[in-house]
């Protein structure tokens, strides 16, 4: 059976491809599955400090293979529907969700259609960046459905509540121009892919240490309390300094030259 994603790491940056060109990489249940062992994969390797995530051909995902509806079995089967061994996404949020719980920057590149569950992939990413004529739509109202893969943890930060409303309910297709104000999308870039290459790049070349526990720290304090986030921070802060990356980074400035980082330590 053909692989639904493709997984590489060159440079400590890696690539995860959604790899159905032929089918504008839609969503089956293979690729849900793949997507959820690529992030475990890369969640677990120390040496990776950066990811790409895009899609083969012109499009980033057109969503939900409409295949799944038309499944003998019901697609939101008691197994499927509970918890991971190890998160508290399900197999179909995961998808989705596996790109937070992973400790380093990912960084999604989309093009042509973000459309419905490729969208929320797209929205589990720590940046966005899309082409000038990329579209993008949450579009599960379209199947009598609503937006279910980490949708509710992942968009709350980024949009407004009473945008989130109006994009859930009407389905409506915008453009990058319209992404990028609502703030779905982080830039626009004529070439994407690239784009997040020289992002991820330039990522590989600072402190991994720093990098991770930099996302561990907005992820976790935007939704805390004042005083849960200042000892958050602190406690971060406390764990890099005087380690050996920490120290790399200051010698390597007052030395001016490029650093050599180790491996993530955490």
């Amino acid at each position: 059976m053909t692989s639904r994603v493709s997984l590489a790491v060159v440079d400590h940056v890696a690539r995860v491809t959604l790899n159905r060109p032929d089918k504008h990489n839609a969503i089956d249940y293979q690729m849900f599955s793949e997507l959820a062992d690529a992030g475990k994969q890369l969640a677990a390797d120390r040496s990776v400090r950066a990811v790409i995530l895009q899609g083969a051909g012109e499009h980033f995902c057109a969503g939900i293979d409409i295949s799944v509806f038309q499944q003998k079995e019901p697609v939101a089967t008691a197994e499927a529907m509970a918890p991971c061994e190890g998160s508290p996404a399900n197999l179909f949020q995961r998808a989705a969700y596996i790109w937070r719980e992973i400790p380093v920057p990912v960084i999604c590149a989309i093009q042509g259609v973000a459309y419905g569950g490729g969208l929320q992939i797209a929205l589990g990413a720590d940046l966005r960046f899309a082409a000038p004529d990329a579209r993008l739509s949450i579009m599960e109202i379209k199947w009598g459905l609503i937006p279910d893969m980490a949708f509710s943890t992942t968009l709350r930060g980024i949009v407004r509540m009473d945008i989130a409303k109006s994009l859930i309910w009407s389905g409506k297709i915008i453009g990058s121009d319209e992404a990028l104000r609502l703030g779905l999308v982080t830039e626009i870039h004529d070439d994407p892919v690239h784009a997040a290459d020289e992002m991820a790049q330039s990522i590989s070349r600072k402190s991994p240490d720093a990098i991770r526990a930099a996302k561990q720290l907005i992820n976790e304090s935007w939704a805390q309390s004042d005083a849960d986030a200042l000892r958050l921070e602190a406690r971060l802060q406390m764990s890099l300094l005087g380690q050996q990356n920490q120290i790399e980074a200051a010698k390597a400035n007052m030395e001016r030259r490029p650093p050599e980082f180790s491996d993530a330590s955490n």
